[in-house]
């Protein structure tokens, strides 16, 4: 096929479901979707027929259902189409196949959850996101839970989360006169950002290898420090590799729109047009998978971690987030006259109210171990949540503390000497790189996700922060009867959001000592400097409150979740320092000891004396802060998960940090030849 022609081939899209079900089949789908209907088994049977046969043209002979457990990545167990009928091998896909599948529940994490011996978990078809073929497999996203109900994926609680979002903001819509409206989606932009090495590199570094970061490694004479590779010319190679991924992108459905070199070296980004967000959030996994596979057959991994090289910008998911009716209004598009327009005021203050009064919460689910070593550097916002609204919504919304919404003249931009331009284009307020929220138009930014993570929880929690919020604005707003009074209503609930929540608002150096360490800390706002730290505010009784208001999640299934997220970060900071003694012990102290002898075998020198003096030294050294990590990792960390959670941050992270400390310095003592692993400008120069 030449150009987009492949675009979604590979999606059983709803054109394809048009065009192949019956069309009293495709209406009872249809109304599935929009909720007004629940699908019987002759629907189902219909439907699953026509999947197997479209999927059956393209090759296929196995299903799977496609689901997000607690893991934080996708899962799929692969059945085929095969059936036995009177002893004879048939081809066949039935309806309750398409709708129910079973996977073992105990063996994905679960928090508590499901014993062992408690093995039995069922995935059910999410009919409002389109199956699709990936390496030969029909795949059918799905939610997954336990045989007592309990929500065990990432995906049921932001469907909940939609539901509620979508109500509250119709009712508001339905209050300023539209009454046509009978929905509300939430629209997603995932921006996705990764690193690519050379696959020999990855192979040759134990840390990369297995844990997805360097543990070692210093900068090399050139880092990011020219920007030239930001926005620079794409390498050959990586260039072939990103036509590839297009390809496969666009097969499946994906709108992927922009590609280009990052801030670090090898570190690039992709990113999609806005789609809705149950199918951003699948596809955004989907392209993530899509990615790291791809980049095996053109001899590169590509790494996910937010913090892979140590020094140089890390790697974020930036969750574009906004708000559109069933009839293509775009709630947060504030219009040519912003300061008229009450009814965007109101949804833009609604969320003010909701980041501020979730703002730990926000911070968590934005985070990982990962992104520790992220956010707060030059890359990535702190892990203080503020907003940014531009100069000229700013303006206005601080009007609406004293009363009406001033009008607000943006000053337009002056010619700059180009006679083949007759106009130029300029935007309402400029962008704030360091802001952890930031509206750029018509739409909130939130740029503290990490790379690897699955954005489903962010998303649910915004979801129902913000529907939370509007909630209570809606049920005011619906006392009243005339549109006028609505709109006095709206200014009055705006002008008490910001006098009570303008502490949020800032519009300046997020990155800044002064804004850190004082003024945040005059206006109240939190700084959890860990993501250990930020999952207590998960299970506390605030967040329980919310979520189980609106059924998205029960206080049972949040205390699993903590637990599943405090027992991932220990999980992940084992691991590395397992690796890392291993390294110490294995490779590095017999490096020092190598460049002792060859420091022998030479001419003798001062400097060569001092180097075997400081290299000795340096090997009791690491010997006694290997010892002491094996040790701690031996201990007894305490017994809650949450204990030994915090055993992990506040005892074993530290000495990795002094064991990377002292090996990086001496680094460049050593000769190449010495060093046992490839280092960082060796990584960085091997995709030219």
């Amino acid at each position: 096929m030449k150009g987009f022609e492949y675009f979604g081939s590979r999606v059983f899209s709803e054109s394809v479901m048009k065009e192949r079900l019956p069309f009293p089949i495709y209406k009872k789908w249809k109304a599935a979707t929009r909720k007004s209907d629940v699908l019987d088994t002759n629907t189902a049977d219909a439907i699953a027929h026509a999947m197997k046969e479209w999927a059956l043209e393209y090759g296929c002979t196995h299903y799977c259902h496609w689901f997000q457990p607690l893991s934080g990545s996708t899962a799929e167990k692969h059945d085929s189409f095969i059936d036995k009928s009177q002893g004879e091998p048939i081809v066949r896909f039935s309806g309750k196949a398409l709708i129910k599948g079973e996977p073992d529940a105990s063996s994905f994490p679960n928090g508590g959850l499901r014993a062992t011996f408690e093995a039995r978990g069922y995935t059910y078809w999410d009919c409002t996101s389109p199956a699709f073929i990936k390496d030969g497999v029909l795949c059918i996203p799905t939610v997954f839970v336990s045989y007592t109900g309990q929500v065990l994926d990432e995906k049921t609680p932001l469907l909940r989360s939609n539901d509620i979002i979508s109500a509250s903001a119709t009712r508001i819509v339905n209050a300023f006169g539209d009454k046509d409206v009978r929905e509300v989606k939430v629209t997603l932009g995932l921006e996705q950002e990764y690193f690519l090495v050379d696959e020999k590199i990855f192979n040759q570094r134990r840390d990369l290898f297995t844990c997805g970061r360097t543990l070692l490694g210093s900068l090399p004479a050139k880092g990011q420090e020219l920007n030239d590779h930001y926005f620079g010319v794409i390498p050959e190679r990586v260039q072939e590799f990103m036509n590839d991924i297009n390809h496969h992108f666009w097969e499946l459905g994906i709108l992927s729109k922009t590609e280009h070199n990052e801030a670090a070296p090898n570190q690039f980004e992709v990113a999609p047009i806005f789609s809705d967000m149950n199918i951003a959030v699948d596809q955004n996994l989907i392209m993530m998978d899509v990615i790291r596979k791809t980049a095996r057959k053109h001899g590169m991994v590509a790494l996910l971690h937010e913090k892979p090289f140590a020094g140089v910008n890390g790697s974020g998911k930036h969750n574009n987030w906004s708000l559109i009716t069933d009839d293509g209004q775009n709630l947060l598009d504030p219009g040519d006259k912003p300061h008229e327009n009450v009814r965007f005021l109101l949804f833009v203050c609604a969320i003010i109210k909701a980041v501020d009064d979730n703002a730990e919460l926000i911070r968590m689910a934005s985070s990982c171990p990962g992104n520790d070593f992220r956010l707060g550097s030059s890359e990535a916002p702190p892990a203080i949540v503020s907003i940014f609204m531009g100069e000229q919504i700013e303006a206005i919304l601080s009007s609406l503390e004293t009363g009406r919404p001033a009008k607000y003249e943006q000053s337009a931009l002056s010619s700059f000497g180009l006679s083949t331009l007759k106009t130029i284009p300029h935007d309402s307020s400029d962008r704030n790189r360091t802001s952890p929220v930031a509206f750029t138009g018509n739409k909130f930014e939130f740029r503290m996700l990490g790379s690897s993570l699955n954005p489903s929880f962010l998303n649910t929690v915004l979801n129902v922060a913000i529907g939370s919020v509007l909630e209570e604005i809606a049920n005011r707003l619906e006392t009243l009867k005339y549109r006028q009074e609505i709109r006095e209503e709206a200014i009055i609930i705006c002008s008490e959001i910001i006098k009570q929540h303008k502490r949020i608002l800032f519009s300046g150096n997020g990155y800044s000592r002064e804004w850190i360490e004082d003024e945040a800390v005059k206006r109240g706002l939190s700084n959890i400097h860990t993501f250990v730290e930020s999952i207590e505010c998960f299970n506390s009784p605030k967040s329980i409150n919310l979520f189980e208001k609106f059924g998205i999640l029960s206080a049972d299934e949040i205390d699993a979740r903590a637990n599943v997220l405090y027992e991932s970060y220990t999980n992940n900071i084992l691991i590395e320092a397992k690796t890392l003694a291993l390294m110490i012990r294995q490779d590095v102290i017999p490096s020092f000891v190598k460049e002792i002898n060859d420091s022998h075998i030479h001419l003798k020198s001062k400097y060569l004396e001092q180097k075997s003096e400081m290299l000795v030294t340096a090997i009791d050294q690491l010997a006694d802060f290997t010892d002491n990590l094996v040790g701690l990792m031996d201990s007894d960390k305490g017994h809650s998960p949450k204990e030994v959670a915090y055993f992990c941050l506040e005892k074993i992270t530290p000495v990795m940090s002094d064991i990377r400390c002292l090996v990086d310095a001496l680094e460049p003592y050593l000769a190449t030849r010495n060093y046992p692993y490839p280092s960082y400008e060796e990584a960085f120069n091997s995709l030219d």
